[in-house]
């Protein structure tokens, strides 16, 4: 494993707080570094705000979420070129994404392929690394810079799990090299929603490979931890970063911050919690455990192991989407939880994506949203999620308001182009749909 960079304390960059953590960047303002979500960011047209940090000498690293490599399928081929043209048109040091999947089904289960909109949690299972080493080879051979893997939060546990999460990280880096990128909040989120010991974790995990920490806010509702980012961080998350902080010193540590944005002085604070207890931190002696580089060859997983996991993986996805039934072994309550928590994370982002749709339709929008979700898939990215939306409101007569009802009509209208050439279902259901509503 190649030396890892010192990165220090940094922040999530988003547009809403570019200014605010362009006045943080450099040592008199705390902020030594930013993480920047890379799928947000084309490398042709950078945001002037990266660049500038940039020119002051400020690292950037792109953390991917689409990635998807605990999944069954073989990393797509585009998506790992994306991420590599981000790492390089930023001058990234390392690139980082997720130990989840977000995505099931397809030629390899014959079943429709479905996006989950959000990470899921990987079974801890044989069968599910051996398959997610093989694809962490393919996209650490695609990618011209070092790849650090995140631990997810989860609201679900797995039937049958086979490891620990600590034992599952450590043969993950064993048989790899990859880095590891822990994130404290999600240690908590676990031990509130799945009884996992945060101290256990860290036991047990190849601490010496952590390339850095997140750090993050959440919140509680009926015995479920939520993992918000939208929220301060809590003291419960800052003892676990404490507890790592005293088992090895991370190389950087870095404040995550998505939703309900404070302002620069209370993000100054957080960052300064964060900064006090790793100068507190005193690393104290333990057995070494370290992994090895990773092999010089990970055997290809079985072509029946990513069936295996495919099937059920796409038979939990389909019934957190889909509505089908709930797989057998799992918590049908939680379950619930999950699926309503990924209606409304979907929600969210087309939101992001299409926010005129909220304009439009007001405080009707979430709960409008919500319940279309559960009968409604997402397949094809959010762009094309928030026009299907669209045609389904305007199709079932709503929203009430004829004046909101002729502006939907018209932002439908203009988005959705001339009718396609495909004879896909779905092209085929945007031609039939402007039809309708051009005769209206």
């Amino acid at each position: 494993m190649e030396q890892i960079t010192q990165l220090g304390t940094g922040i999530g960059w988003r547009p809403e707080i570019a200014d605010a953590v362009e006045r943080m960047a450099g040592p008199a303002g705390g902020v030594d570094w930013v993480e920047v979500v890379a799928e947000n960011v084309c490398p042709d047209h950078i945001p002037q705000s990266l660049l500038r940090l940039r020119e002051r000498g400020v690292t950037v690293v792109p953390h991917g979420v689409s990635l998807g490599l605990g999944g069954a399928d073989r990393p797509d081929e585009q998506r790992l070129r994306n991420l590599a043209g981000r790492a390089e048109a930023l001058g990234a040091p390392l690139v980082t994404e997720h130990i989840a999947f977000v995505r099931a089904g397809g030629a390899l289960t014959a079943s429709p392929q479905w996006e989950a909109g959000h990470l899921l949690p990987v079974p801890r299972t044989r069968d599910a690394l051996d398959v997610l080493c093989e694809n962490v080879r393919i996209a650490q051979d695609s990618l011209p810079v070092p790849l650090a893997l995140e631990n997810i939060a989860a609201l679900i546990d797995w039937p049958g799990e086979e490891m620990t999460e600590g034992q599952f990280l450590y043969d993950l880096v064993d048989r790899t090299g990859v880095r590891l990128l822990i994130d404290v909040a999600n240690l908590h989120t676990n031990h509130v929603n799945r009884g996992e010991d945060p101290a256990k974790a860290l036991d047990e995990l190849p601490v010496e490979a952590i390339a850095y920490v997140h750090v993050a806010g959440g919140f509680e509702r009926d015995g479920v931890w939520h993992d918000s980012h939208a929220h301060p961080v809590p003291p419960q998350v800052l003892d676990v970063l404490a507890d790592l902080a005293s088992r090895v010193t991370p190389p950087g540590v870095l404040l995550e911050r998505d939703e309900n944005f404070p302002g620069p002085d209370e993000l100054e604070r957080e960052l300064g919690a964060i900064r006090g207890v790793l100068e507190k931190a005193e690393v104290r002696g333990r057995e070494e455990r370290a992994p090895s580089a990773g092999r010089d060859c990970v055997e290809e997983a079985e072509p029946a192991a990513r069936q295996r996991l495919g099937l059920v993986q796409v038979s939990l996805l389909s019934a957190l989407v889909a509505g089908t039934p709930v797989p057998e072994g799992f918590d049908r309550v939680r379950l619930g939880v999950q699926a309503r928590a990924l209606a409304a994370k979907r929600a969210d982002l087309v939101a992001k994506v299409a926010p005129e749709l909220r304009d439009i339709l007001g405080t009707s929008y979430r709960p409008t949203f919500v319940a279309y979700a559960q009968g409604h898939p997402m397949a094809d990215g959010y762009r094309r999620d928030a026009l299907s939306f669209a045609e389904h409101v305007l199709l079932t007569g709503a929203p009430e308001d004829t004046d909101a009802q002729r502006e939907l009509r018209r932002w439908w209208l203009e988005r959705s182009g001339p009718a396609p050439l495909s004879q896909s279902p779905t092209a085929r259901l945007a031609r039939a749909t402007r039809r309708v509503l051009l005769r209206r």
